[in-house]
């Protein structure tokens, strides 16, 4: 045969123990044998990388509506001696308004039967309806707490992607708006996408979108307008005072307002508990919002305040009026943002920095 076939040489090999031991490899196929190895580098990801500053982003927006919530809504009152001298101070005075009363009604009896009958009778019918705004307030007061707490877990059910606790969580969701017949299409649906899905994040994304949504755009409108209600006012009312009291008021109906949209009408002390977590989701986003917005369209892009200093204000008073709205809405919201994106000042109020369209 003219081409013979090459047999390999044989080859030597020594015995350690269980191990096999081989001779010395050749040079030549080393370095032929590392010249065929393929090298594999690692690869830029930067879908990944955005993804993970947006789940920082909404860590840190929903760590400050938390804070806020416990600041405020979820805030238990503990024993203090302010809130002691409130208590005996206002247990006296309940005394002597029941004693004056008590006095009166006796007075109208010796005076005439049939008036102190009359007498009693209103002053029975007012202790009656004082008990029954006690009991609304404090049904009020834990409403509020429920949609707090429910806004807390739906939050930690999304995080961990625990399709159970989401369930149970969206559930509650739609229990709670099943007295509005305007959302019974939309909890129908999400229903049904609680016995068909199993992942958390996206059940809870999907009644976000069906359930919430709606009411944010009803929200925003109700911001928008307020906006432009003080804006308007500063910028014609000829008194400072005026402008004072109107933006406290507005500030005040539109915090109630947007309570009532998400389902958690406060009363008189459930406003205050609201009006605290505002404050102090105000406190927490405030600098950096105020920084991003508002500061750049008084000092950069202001063209009212060029013209006018009056108008100058009102523009200032509506951004401010705005920035109330929306920290009222992230603290009164009963989900996270998750597949929504969480409003701006110049998303809810575009025609404070010279835009023409208003989203509706």
């Amino acid at each position: 045969m003219s081409n013979i076939e090459r047999r390999p040489r044989p080859r030597a090999f020594r015995l350690e123990g269980d191990r096999t031991v081989t001779g010395k490899t050749p040079p030549q196929a080393e370095e032929a044998k590392q010249a065929s190895a393929e090298v594999i580098e690692a690869e830029y990801d930067a879908f990944a990388r955005e993804a993970a500053q947006l789940v920082d982003g909404m860590a840190g927006d929903e760590a400050a509506v938390e804070a806020a919530q416990a600041n405020g809504l979820l805030r238990r009152y503990v024993f203090s001696w302010g809130g002691v001298f409130l208590s005996a101070l206002s247990g006296l005075l309940s005394l002597a308004l029941t004693l004056w009363i008590w006095g009166f009604v006796e007075d109208l009896f010796r005076r005439s039967a049939i008036l102190g009958a009359i007498g009693l009778a209103l002053a029975g019918l007012a202790a009656v309806a004082a008990l029954i705004s006690m009991a609304r307030e404090f049904r009020a007061i834990g409403r509020q707490n429920r949609i707090a707490k429910l806004h807390a877990a739906l939050a930690e059910a999304h995080a961990s992607d625990d399709g159970k606790a989401a369930r149970a969580r969206v559930g509650e969701l739609c229990k709670l708006y099943e007295d509005r017949p305007a959302t019974g299409a939309a909890r129908a649906r999400v229903h049904d996408y609680v016995k068909q899905i199993i992942d958390g994040r996206d059940l809870i994304a999907l009644a976000e979108h069906n359930l919430v949504a709606p009411l944010d755009e009803e929200a925003r409108r109700e911001i928008a307008a307020a906006a432009k209600r003080v804006s308007v006012v500063t910028a014609i009312s000829p008194r400072a005072l005026i402008d004072v009291m109107f933006v406290i008021g507005q500030a005040i109906v539109l915090m109630r307002r947007i309570a009532e949209i998400y389902g958690g009408r406060p009363g008189l002390l459930g406003f205050f508990k609201l009006a605290r977590s505002v404050g102090a989701h105000l406190a927490i986003t405030g600098g950096v919002a105020v920084g991003d917005s508002i500061l750049q369209q008084a000092l950069g892009h202001g063209i009212a305040a060029r013209i006018s200093a009056k108008l100058g204000e009102g523009v200032l008073n509506g951004l401010l009026t705005a920035r109330v709205g929306l920290s009222a809405m992230a603290v009164c919201r009963p989900t996270p943002f998750v597949s929504e994106k969480q409003p701006g000042v110049s998303d809810v109020a575009p025609f404070l920095f010279g835009g023409d369209k208003t989203k509706s």
